[in-house]
């Protein structure tokens, strides 16, 4: 991995830790995978738990219609980047973990939409919290943190990574579209990538988005994404820490590889 990514996402960028995509939180993300044990993972852990554990926050998402309201994304991402840097015995993690268990929709997931007519978990903010309390679980011990992240995977795979469970089709056919980093948007590789690091890719509903993403290999051998939610350095939208490049390709195609040794398909 070029030793320029790394020094990027190093820096403080002395913004709010939400700030797409430079702030402490994204940092976090993009480090936990490529440098855990860079000094500036715990840093920007620690600037990004400080305001993302507050027990006021945590307290102020809304109910409506019986379900908490809230992007799991969030918590759910911090708290595996966290905990796969090295950090177990911090309080606020804990924290995260408990609030997003006490959260969790009836069908496994989580979601921020606030109309009172929503009853469906959403795919982008399911994955993550899968990830963080799994990871969670097996750091600590936590079983009620283990037992959320298995129903979270349970509903991916009734969705079979991509679908709809009413129709059998393409839930979104966006989801096709794979993009390095995905920061908290879902595709298929997310979802499989989440499957593979929690309960693994032995159930047979997955086998449909694994062929999905073996076709999507180019003649190359390669990964190659399909657009970007980023923007380089000096834009003005989405700005990025760091310009991934040719990188982009090559963590795409590092994910999918470790997707399908998993499944034992590579």
């Amino acid at each position: 991995m070029p030793d320029r990514l790394v020094d990027a996402l190093a820096k403080d960028h002395a913004v709010r830790p939400y700030t797409k995509w430079r702030g402490a939180h994204w940092r976090l993300a993009s480090l936990a995978e490529l440098a855990p044990d860079h000094p500036a993972a715990r840093e920007a852990a620690d600037d990004d738990l400080e305001w993302l554990a507050n027990p006021r926050r945590l307290r102020s998402f809304p109910k409506i219609a019986g379900r908490v309201r809230r992007c799991g994304s969030i918590e759910g991402l911090t708290l595996y980047s966290a905990t796969r840097i090295g950090i177990t015995g911090d309080e606020r993690l804990q924290r995260l973990a408990d609030s997003l268990v006490e959260t969790q929709w009836p069908d496994g997931g989580w979601n921020c939409d606030r109309r009172p007519g929503s009853s469906h978990s959403s795919f982008h903010e399911t994955w993550a919290p899968i990830l963080g309390l799994a990871e969670h679980g097996r750091a600590t011990g936590d079983e009620r943190a283990t037992a959320a992240s298995e129903r979270g995977a349970e509903f991916l795979l009734r969705h079979e990574v991509v679908k709809s469970h009413r129709t059998g089709t393409i839930a979104n056919r966006k989801f096709l579209n794979l993009r390095y980093p995905a920061y908290w948007h879902y595709d298929l590789l997310v979802g499989l990538t989440t499957l593979a690091r929690t309960v693994g890719l032995g159930d047979p509903r997955s086998g449909d988005a694994l062929d999905l993403l073996e076709e999507k290999r180019a003649e190359d051998g390669m990964w190659h994404a399909s657009g970007r939610w980023w923007s380089p350095p000096g834009s003005t939208r989405a700005v990025e820490a760091v310009d991934w490049g040719e990188a982009e390709d090559e963590l795409l195609t590092g994910r999918a590889r470790e997707v399908l040794a998993t499944a034992g398909r590579l």
